[in-house]
């Protein structure tokens, strides 16, 4: 296979990451977990490092030095991620511990004040935990009815069947853009346009997107969209809501307390403008910095490389592990649909657990289980299923190195005669 220029990228930029330079099990590590956690570059830790160091204070309410520096910083992270994803307004980005706390924010305050008994919330089988429970629980406080389109034969969205449960009592749309698992680009694009031609809101999970593929949500149009910085080079504890700015100023309070008030009385309080009413409450300074941190790294990069790399790599990862006697990989092939860098996949006869444990023996970190897709695995008809996921810092010999450590573990459980 010829490679594209696009492979030096991981030449370049793997030294900025001092995790990947070390052994596990006494075998160079090679780390195959990114759609669960990202490695973070020397800078983001520098950057989370010079908070701490040099400028650890509260934000908005000193008038201090090191308070002005923390807050200058942080609210300078509020613009990096309005650029990032292209939204019209830096008042349209709420900082959050993750997408999971994201998701319930526009649960908890646009759900609970709008949705009503006999309204329609869309899904699909293929969401991750956090993109149904907050939906379940408004179904049951609501009375709202939950929809779930399902998939294609090539395990895909299936956008026909999608227009099919749009109604006139349609009032949500919450879709996954990437899928964790199935590794699927899912048509957020035309998913949007459909829903709204019927009035209903969309909210995009962008967890395998945001990190991987240029974003401009003001060209999707989607009406909110969530991501986790761990997954996208920042720390863990850092996340993002957008959402269009008369959407925002139209929910009530998520939660209570300091940061998110105007003025408050024994008996009632008027809450503060845009984004501050819904971060109540002393935020994660230094991890809103470090998330700046990242995509300042990202962007220095390039998304559009990143995409471009990541494509050649996950075209190889599928050649190869499709190689494999025995393997069943989930989702649709580069050919039938485009493809996150990520293979969810199993052994006949072989429990993914038992090899996730064997390939760690050799230094390789895959996860295993379901992914906190629960519903999706059913659906496939199976419990679990082992996951390689890549990132930019990946190199096709470590996609070399795996699939001849997948191969000789499956080799010693046939020894064993367990397959």
């Amino acid at each position: 296979m010829v490679f594209l220029q696009h492979s030096s990228l991981a030449a370049e930029r793997r030294s900025d990451f001092p995790i990947l330079n070390q052994q596990v099990h006494d075998r160079p590590l090679i780390y195959l977990d990114s759609a669960a956690t990202s490695q973070k570059p020397q800078a983001v830790m520098d950057a989370l490092d010079h908070y701490y160091q040099r400028d650890n204070a509260n934000v908005h309410r000193g008038a201090h030095a090191l308070s002005a520096r923390a807050t200058t910083a942080y609210e300078g992270a509020r613009d990096k991620v309005a650029a990032f994803i292209g939204a019209a307004s830096r008042n349209e980005i709420v900082f959050t511990r993750n997408a999971s706390e994201a998701i319930n924010l526009v649960a908890y305050t646009w759900g609970m004040s709008t949705l009503k008994p006999g309204d329609e919330i869309i899904l699909s089988v293929m969401e991750h935990h956090s993109n149904l429970v907050p939906w379940q629980m408004m179904a049951q406080k609501t009375g709202a009815v939950l929809k779930h389109v399902p998939l294609t034969a090539t395990e895909e969205f299936d956008l026909v069947a999608f227009e099919g449960l749009l109604s006139d009592r349609t009032r949500l749309v919450a879709v996954v853009h990437v899928s964790n698992t199935l590794g699927c680009v899912n048509p957020v694009a035309e998913i949007i346009s459909r829903a709204h031609g019927i009035g209903a809101k969309v909210l995009i999970d962008a967890c395998q997107s945001a990190p991987h593929l240029p974003l401009d949500v003001q060209a999707l149009d989607c009406d909110w969209l969530v991501a986790s910085g761990h997954k996208m080079c920042g720390p863990t504890g850092s996340g993002f809501l957008y959402g269009k700015l008369e959407l925002l100023e139209a929910m009530p309070p998520f939660l209570g307390g300091g940061e998110m008030i105007h003025e408050v009385f024994l008996d009632h309080s008027t809450y503060a403008e845009l984004p501050h009413k819904f971060e109540a409450g002393t935020p994660a300074i230094g991890e809103a910095i470090a998330l700046g941190a990242a995509i300042d790294y990202l962007t220095a990069i390039g998304m559009d490389r990143i995409h471009a790399y990541e494509q050649e790599l996950t075209a190889y990862l599928f050649k190869k592990l499709s190689q494999v006697e025995g393997v069943r990989i989930y989702g649709p092939t580069p050919e039938q649909g485009e493809r996150a860098a990520l293979a969810a996949f199993n052994v006949a006869g072989l429990n993914a657990s038992d090899l996730s444990t064997l390939l760690d023996h050799e230094g390789v970190a895959i996860r295993s289980g379901h992914h906190c897709t629960q519903p999706l695995h059913r659906a496939l008809g199976i419990t679990g299923s082992a996951r390689a996921s890549l990132y930019f810092y990946n190199t096709h010999a470590e996609i070399d190195q795996f699939v001849a450590a997948l191969e000789s573990t499956i080799a010693f459980f046939r020894d064993m005669g367990t397959v």
